[in-house]
């Protein structure tokens, strides 16, 4: 009878400080008994509002599968999930002061961001292409020598239109536009012969115009691919580790391609556009190969 009372003494003492050793978001989440995840009400379709103003999206999937690895890590599948709206200026600070836990869009992974919030696993790869006509024969960039493009005024798309006119020689007449709205109506009225934009967000703008099959997009970029990562607390080792090792089994399992096309090759919600974005080759390797580097270089299947 002495052996069990000595393992029942050790599990009275192991039981409370493995509760101790936890800390950070984990912590947090078994004290309060709920995680809130951040989305963006607008970020097709990674994050966004459907008919029934419920948030949904690719991000928000991927998030969930987090959330389930925390309810099983912490043994506590009455978790509850608060979902909380938030944008592009306030994501980062609602996450460093511990409003939201994980945020779910389409955030771009770069150096500066990692010196306040850190990120998981990228779970898809933006590059700036351009759009154009199809009845143009514009399908290269060399293709734009001497043509009329647009890009938004201030965007990191603007900067590589620049350069790359510069750098080629192209003799591009470059128009800045105010805003998306604006740049695709240039385009639409053949007041622009190209549009360069992050290319998800050009698939989104095709996807949604008058006649879709109008257009094409390029197949050269202007960049190379910037990841987009699911959002976290810095200096949270356990947590991240979490939910590395859940986007790493999700992205290794048949499952992220029935997710993947359900937003991104399928009719969505809440008007069934279909926005035609297949995985590329460039992020078929992410998927192979989990990383949460903000290094483009890192994503490159050439290498």
């Amino acid at each position: 009878m002495r052996l069990p009372a000595v393992v029942l003494a050790f599990m009275l003492v192991a039981g409370p400080v493995a509760a101790e050793e936890l800390s950070g978001t984990l912590q947090k989440v078994k004290e309060t008994r709920k995680i809130t995840l951040g989305y963006q009400e607008a970020s097709v379709p990674f994050s966004y509002l459907d008919g029934n103003q419920r948030p949904v999206g690719f991000a928000l999937d991927v998030c969930l599968r987090i959330v389930d690895a925390v309810k099983q890590q912490l043994g506590m599948p009455d978790i509850s999930v608060d979902f909380l709206p938030v944008t592009s200026s306030n994501r980062i600070p609602l996450m460093v002061n511990g409003t939201i836990d994980l945020h779910c869009s389409a955030t771009t992974n770069n150096a500066d961001r990692q010196k306040q919030v850190a990120f998981t696993n990228t779970h898809f790869l933006s590059a700036t292409r351009f759009a154009a006509k199809k009845a143009g024969n514009i399908n290269t960039i060399d293709d734009l020598k001497g043509a009329s493009v647009t890009a938004v005024a201030g965007s990191v798309n603007l900067a590589q239109l620049i350069k790359v006119n510069a750098e080629r020689k192209l003799g591009v007449k470059i128009l800045p536009a105010t805003d998306q709205a604006e740049a695709f109506l240039m385009l639409e009225t053949d007041r622009a012969q190209a549009y360069a934009l992050d290319d998800v967000q050009l698939a989104v703008a095709i996807a949604r115009s008058k006649e879709p099959a109008l257009y094409m997009i390029s197949a050269e970029t202007f960049s190379k691919p910037e990841p987009f990562g699911i959002m976290l607390r810095r200096e949270d080792a356990p947590f991240k580790a979490l939910a590395d090792r859940a986007t790493a089994e999700l992205y290794g399992s048949p499952e992220i391609e029935v997710m993947y096309k359900r937003w991104l090759e399928s009719p969505t919600p809440p008007n069934g556009i279909n926005y035609n974005v297949p995985i590329s080759p460039a992020l078929r390797h992410a998927f192979s190969n989990p990383s949460s580097s903000f290094d483009p270089d890192v994503y490159d299947v050439a290498k």
